[in-house]
């Protein structure tokens, strides 16, 4: 596998390729997805051959917003079975990276603890300092594809989201938890504006 080609490759072909600029699920959010990734892992233990495979899956896993943004999870993993053997990738590793791909896929639902590891990452503003701004973002984008018809039906959503919403592993729980809920706080408290 040549990851760090595939890394120069890829995202050079995500930031050309972005249909109208997106404000959430652009090259910015992959490499967020991609350093949490890396961050996740390390904490889990993860290394070598199974960290390549993750760090791949977060570099393939919203490419299918080229396309749109619906059923993207199924097009991510298109895109990638169609670009990883280029890259030295086998038949069984491009499964590996599909499945984690799927796990994304809202509700979460991963099956083992690579999948696990990059559901976290996927959602990992939830449990952060900054999830107001990448939220805003992500409230921008949901707007311009009709998703959603204002903030406070954002607010809503958002709060129904959060209090769902569960981290899958332990290093995650630790640390991205109890942000969350200070989090899912704040967005209650702007919700009384309305």
């Amino acid at each position: 596998m040549l990851l760090e080609e595939l890394g120069k490759f890829f995202l050079r072909k995500l930031k050309d390729g972005q249909p109208g600029q997106l404000p959430y699920h652009n090259v910015a959010h992959t490499v967020d997805v991609y350093m949490a990734t890396e961050h996740i892992s390390r904490r889990e233990g993860v290394v070598g051959h199974d960290l390549d495979l993750l760090l791949t899956a977060a570099l393939f896993h919203d490419s299918g917003f080229l396309v749109g943004p619906i059923e993207h999870e199924q097009e991510s993993c298109r895109i990638a079975r169609e670009i990883l053997p280029d890259f030295e990738y086998k038949p069984d590793e491009i499964d590996i990276i599909c499945d984690m791909i799927m796990a994304t896929r809202i509700p979460q639902s991963p099956k083992n603890d690579l999948e696990k590891i990059l559901a976290d990452a996927d959602l990992d503003y939830l449990g952060r300092p900054d999830f107001l701004k990448v939220s805003k973002r992500l409230y921008d984008e949901n707007i311009h594809f009709g998703f959603v018809k204002n903030e406070q039906e954002w607010d809503e959503m958002q709060i129904s989201f959060l209090q769902s919403h569960k981290f899958f592993t332990k290093s995650s729980i630790k640390l991205r938890e109890p942000i969350k809920y200070v989090n899912l706080l704040q967005v209650k408290e702007r919700l009384k504006k309305y």
